[in-house]
Formats: C-alpha cells, structure tokens, sequence
C-alpha cells in the first residue's frame, strides 16, 4: 500500500498525515537555525541538513520551505533574501543560479472544483530551473514550470509555462522577450576582461 508522501513525491493526490506532518515539523525546527545564521559557513551548515541536496552555494536568510527534503540545489547558485519554496513536489535548481529577494516557487496544486478542494486531497507538480539561469526579484515560479538553460526571467514576472533556453523572458504571464545572442557574449566578456584589467589581483585563479 502506498502512503502519502508516495503519493506527494509522484504527483498524485495526497492528504498530509503525521508522517508528512513530522516532515514539515524538521523544516521548520532547521529553519529556525537557518534564519538566524550570519556567516556562509554557517548557512551551508545548516543547509546540508535541511535540503536533499546542497552544493557549494548559499542562502541569504530569511528563508521558507516546506519540507527541505524535495529540494535539490546544485553548485555555486545563490538565493537572495526571503525566498520561498513550497516543495511538496521535487524543486531542482541547478548550478550558477541567481535568484533575487522575494521569490516564491510554488509547486502545490489544488482541485479546481470548490467542493472537491473542501474534500482536502491536493498535489504538487515538480519545478525544474537548469544552469546559469537568473531569476529577478519578486518573480513567481508556478508548478510544472521547467526554465532553460542561461535563460533570464525579468523581476516580477510570474512564470506559468516552460521558458526555453538563452532567452529573456519577463511579464505576467512571463514570456520570451529575445534570445540571448553572441552580441551579448561579446559586449559583456569585454566588459568583464576590463574590469580585471583595472582590477587584476580580483581574478580568480
């Protein structure tokens, strides 16, 4: 016989019972520590223990989630101030993502029908964001969504449908402005190459 959480990870109906119960209790005790971290070593401490899996990246808390255990984060992304994360289907985020102050990524769905949502039973859909994407403040990113590649989404945006690769993309709905090109590459790694060039002992090896 399945149990709830089965039922949540794979996006079927579910009702949350004492074991998702307990799960979301463990967020929230780790969240307590989290939020009242100062440095990064901290933070990735206390990270490790709260998320699935967590990279060399880092969190500026304040922080929300669920559970913690849905989300995957890989290397080098970083999370500005008041994110939000309802994981009751699997988060992934993937390496060299900026994300901006407060987001919320959003995976849990209800019935449409009024009395059947009263009924209680919910599911979530998973969120997927790949690689060197930006993400600009106060966006929203609904369930389902899958975000490309090196791909920006605007500040404000609400994302409710898959967002291709190397392009920007804003507005509410969110959708493609323009893809990002090799103009783009060529004005701004020149741009970067001058900067080191006035600051050199900056460079990483």
């Amino acid at each position: 016989m399945k149990t709830q959480r089965e039922n949540m990870i794979n996006e079927q109906l579910y009702l949350v019972d004492d074991d998702l119960k307990n799960g979301l209790y463990r967020a929230r005790r780790i969240l307590q520590d989290l939020n009242s971290c100062i440095t990064r070593e901290e933070i990735q401490q206390v990270c490790k223990r709260l998320f699935a899996k967590f990279g060399n990246s880092s969190v500026t808390p304040p922080f929300r989630c669920d559970y913690g255990t849905n989300i995957y984060i890989g290397n080098n992304s970083y999370f500005n101030y008041n994110n939000s994360m309802v994981d009751v289907a699997e988060i992934f985020i993937g390496d060299n993502v900026l994300v901006g102050p407060d987001c919320g990524f959003y995976t849990a769905e209800h019935p449409i029908d009024p009395l059947s949502r009263r009924m209680g039973p919910e599911y979530g859909r998973k969120i997927i964001v790949e690689d060197d994407v930006w993400i600009g403040g106060h966006s929203v990113i609904t369930s389902g969504v899958r975000i490309g590649k090196g791909s920006i989404i605007g500040a404000g945006s609400v994302v409710t449908k898959d967002i291709p690769e190397n392009v920007i993309a804003f507005g509410n709905p969110c959708r493609v402005y323009r893809k990002i090109d090799e103009k783009d590459k060529i004005y701004w790694q020149d741009r970067i190459s001058s900067f080191y060039e006035e600051f050199p002992n900056l460079r990483e090896n």
